[in-house]
């Protein structure tokens, strides 16, 4: 009689295990154990927080070479120049529209739900707020795209330039053919390295994400929240309404491809984006997974997912678009249809070249109320909840990636639909 083999469970679901799990003992740590100073410093400030960074900067450490590796790889075999214009262009015209998109659905849902209307601020918690204020104007960021020294761009992780270097070394890779074939085969065999890596870490992920998640919730109480429901309800809805109704509508719509299908596969680096907040670390997960379950080459998510982590912060808009309504409404301001045009405007502006990093949005948040003269203190009032927040709309943010990524390599037949449509069991077997 043969023995019936084991059910392995998959990585997708330890990590969503780790999830729940860390959540629910970090709010047990919260009410029924904290404040202790031997848990704090030991468990909370040290097991979790030691092991949570690690992971985290293990997936950080992965970034740079692999985007370098692989958008070099692809850049080299698309080879056309017109090809690679037409894919660059669409990408960012795509993540434009969204983020305009993402900001007028903000606001339209803080319109309707009104969450700073009869707000008492002196019920408000004000954290410090200490933001920079400093503006960059269109002409410096559009030339801060161009790499000065391109060794220090790779040092410092400035993803756009990265990016134009590694764009211009694949196309001169492509040009001079097998002259420089050593050349090719070193960053192909470099971009196969990091994937490799990518997947060893990968391994850590559900120990990583637990840390994490748990070491986020011991330090939140639901009493900080309270004041604040509506405005967090307003954004939640704002992003959810993102996330699974603008995005799968524009998928259907330029792909015809099954939205929940889509959803169920991409699940797993939603949940990952939400545990590290941040849409660089999420890089290599998303590459892997667009490729392997839903049949996205390479050659394009190479390309798309690491411009997405710099330039497409749509989630991050729907936190500034809902803030904008929230502080003038519980200030009293009125804001004109002019000042929600500016809002649009500027959101959609300061995302581009906005780093992909954990609470980013709150730095550019102090320009888009400064254009429409709302008091940059405002922010002081939705620090102390911003974290959960901001794991929430990065997850929006890696997705909206991951569907401009579809939708493009759709559009240059590098998508193969049968890989899309199998289910996840078929392509582990």
């Amino acid at each position: 009689m043969a023995k019936t083999e084991k059910k392995k469970i998959g990585l997708t679901t330890r990590i969503f295990i780790s999830l729940l799990l860390g959540a629910i003992l970090g709010v047990f740590l919260h009410y029924c154990v904290l404040p202790n100073d031997a848990v704090q410093n030991i468990l909370v400030d040290g097991v979790f927080y030691v092991v949570g960074q690690g992971f985290l900067r293990l997936m950080q450490m992965l970034v740079v070479p692999l985007v370098l590796c692989s958008l070099i790889c692809g850049a080299s075999a698309i080879g056309d120049t017109k090809t690679l214009g037409k894919v660059g262009v669409r990408t960012v015209v795509f993540y434009i529209i969204t983020t305009a998109l993402a900001v007028a659905v903000a606001l339209t849902v803080a319109r309707i739900i009104n969450p700073g209307v009869g707000m008492d601020l002196n019920t408000l918690e004000v954290a410090e707020t200490q933001i920079a204020t400093t503006q960059t104007s269109m002409v410096d960021t559009l030339l801060d795209i161009i790499p000065k020294n391109p060794i220090e761009s790779l040092a410092t992780g400035n993803m756009l330039q990265i990016i134009v270097f590694a764009i211009i070394v694949g196309i001169i890779l492509a040009k001079l053919g097998d002259k420089t074939q050593i050349v090719h085969n070193l960053f192909q065999q470099g971009n196969d390295i990091m994937m490799e890596m990518t997947m060893m870490v990968m391994s850590l992920a559900p120990i990583g994400v637990f840390c994490l998640i748990a070491r986020t919730f011991s330090g939140m109480g639901f009493d900080a929240f309270q004041p604040l429901i509506k405005y967090m309800f307003a954004v939640m809805l704002a992003l959810v309404i993102q996330c699974l109704g603008v995005y799968q509508i524009l998928l259907k719509v330029f792909t015809g491809l099954n939205p929940i299908r889509f959803i169920k596969k991409f699940l797993p680096v939603m949940g990952f984006a939400f545990s590290t907040a941040t849409s660089n670390a999420t890089i290599p997960l998303s590459i892997d997974t667009l490729e392997r379950k839903m049949g996205v080459s390479r050659r394009i998510s190479s390309f798309t997912i690491p411009l997405g982590a710099t330039i497409n912060m749509d989630g991050t808009s729907i936190m500034q678009g809902v803030a904008v309504v929230f502080i003038a409404q519980a200030y009293g301001i009125a804001l004109t249809p002019m000042d929600y045009l500016t809002v649009i405007a500027t959101a959609t502006l300061a995302s581009i070249g906005t780093a992909g990093v954990p609470s980013v949005g709150l730095v550019t948040l102090s320009m888009v109320l400064t254009s429409v003269g709302l008091p940059i203190e405002g922010i002081g009032f939705i620090m102390g909840i911003d974290r959960i927040l901001d794991m929430s709309r990065t997850a929006v943010n890696i997705t909206g990636d991951a569907v401009c990524t579809t939708i493009v390599a759709n559009q240059n037949q590098a998508l193969d639909k049968e890989v899309f449509n199998k289910k996840e069991a078929e392509l582990e077997a």
